[in-house]
């Protein structure tokens, strides 16, 4: 076994065991541009305890830290919170070098495991509320369905006052800093934003629920463990990012406006720069996105806490340009809420795309200021005026959206 991965010492019997890949960029469409970690621990005791693993190509690692700790045969349960192939890809590979005497996950979970990886040991259910004695330790199971698999759940080391929240309170980002305090809180919050926005935003009526739920439960939380990213270890830690989810859940309205465009000789650029001044004068603050720069899972993040959603395009093949329907396509499936949103664009000479932008922002439910816009080729500059007021006229219902 790889001598060079040591596990990391959480509290007296929990254990950092998982991987690092500072490699990765690209999660199903999301950009990880700092990378990301896959998180699992052992819980030492009369009966070592896994809880998770990693993505299968990190196996002979998350195995390395292990053997720094015990010998992996002596792990007799493995507790799988996630079925996803980044918690769950190395599992077939641990049941056959542990040989545990029960893998335990939630009732869908069992399930899911056994569809992906058509495991013929028995994995066994656990009930939603149920405390179990696996050896010397004591766990709570609580599911956490569609947060963010509808398998998901989280389980409770109640002596040690840990959550191990698999994908609950997690971010993308790979460090050489395993607790949230030792990070720069600017970094934290960009991660943990962009993580909630392009994975939690369609869940946010459950999360909402979960983090109202959580202080009835009786859990004495003092220390948040997911599977991606920092450990929570302080009480004012741990209260911050559940409390950023509790108001991230919400999706308020801010005066905040995202315009995300592309354009192919400047034209609907020229468009989009007239009505972020139009914002601007009206008391918005404006992100101004091309999308020759800027990718879809950061228009995600921006617009997770604004007011507004401002989709430009040129007409191409008499439909939208094609990497702004990706985006448009990708927040569909997002269900953002509580957005004012128009359209816009140049043409030549069908002009379609502003009217097709306009029908995404209908089946997302945003409530659209006015018609789309549309400029044959080149805006002049009573066409530009028109877009400044087009700025202006969103700027005005942000204001009565966002008023008390």
């Amino acid at each position: 076994m790889n001598g060079a991965y040591s596990a990391i010492r959480v509290t007296e019997r929990v254990y950092w065991v998982g991987a690092r890949d500072w490699a990765v960029r690209n999660f199903h469409g999301y950009e990880t541009d700092r990378g990301t970690t896959y998180n699992a621990y052992l819980v030492m005791g009369d009966k070592p305890i896994l809880i998770d693993t990693v993505k299968a190509q990190f196996f002979p690692e998350m195995m390395a830290r292990i053997t720094s700790v015990t010998d992996p045969g002596n792990i007799r349960y493995i507790i799988s919170n996630h079925a996803e192939m980044d918690h769950s890809g190395a599992l077939p590979q641990t049941i056959a070098a542990v040989k545990p005497e029960a893998v335990y996950a939630s009732a869908l979970g069992v399930k899911a495991l056994s569809e992906h990886f058509h495991l013929k040991e028995e994995i066994r259910a656990v009930r939603n509320g149920e405390k179990l004695c696996l050896g010397n330790q004591e766990f709570s199971f609580l599911e956490t369905r569609m947060l963010h698999w509808p398998d998901s759940m989280v389980s409770y080391l109640s002596g040690d006052g840990i959550l191990f929240s698999q994908d609950g309170f997690g971010m993308h980002l790979c460090s050489t800093e395993l607790y949230a305090d030792e990070l720069p809180k600017d970094i934290l919050y960009h991660e943990a934003s962009k993580y909630f926005a392009n994975i939690l935003m369609p869940y946010s009526g459950l999360v909402k629920k979960l983090v109202s739920d959580l202080p009835n439960l009786g859990l004495h939380i003092s220390m948040l463990a997911p599977d991606h990213g920092p450990v929570w270890r302080r009480l004012e830690d741990i209260s911050y990012i559940i409390g950023l989810w509790g108001n991230w859940s919400l999706q308020k309205p801010s005066r905040k406006a995202v315009i995300f465009y592309d354009t192919m000789w400047g034209s609907t650029a020229s468009m989009a720069s007239a009505i972020s001044e139009g914002l601007i004068e009206g008391g918005c603050s404006v992100k101004l996105m091309p999308l020759q720069s800027c990718h879809r899972s950061s228009v995600a993040a921006e617009l997770l806490e604004a007011g507004a959603l401002l989709a430009g395009s040129p007409t191409i093949n008499n439909g939208i340009f094609p990497s702004v329907a990706d985006v448009m396509t990708y927040l569909k499936g997002l269900k953002p809420q509580n957005k004012v949103g128009t359209s816009f664009g140049s043409y030549g000479w069908g002009g379609e795309a502003a009217g097709q932008l306009s029908e995404f922002l209908k089946c997302m439910n945003l409530e659209q200021a006015g018609e789309p816009l549309k400029v044959k080729y080149v805006p002049d500059q009573t066409a530009l005026r028109l877009c400044r007021e087009l700025g202006s006229k969103i700027a005005l219902a942000l204001q009565k959206k966002c008023s008390p």
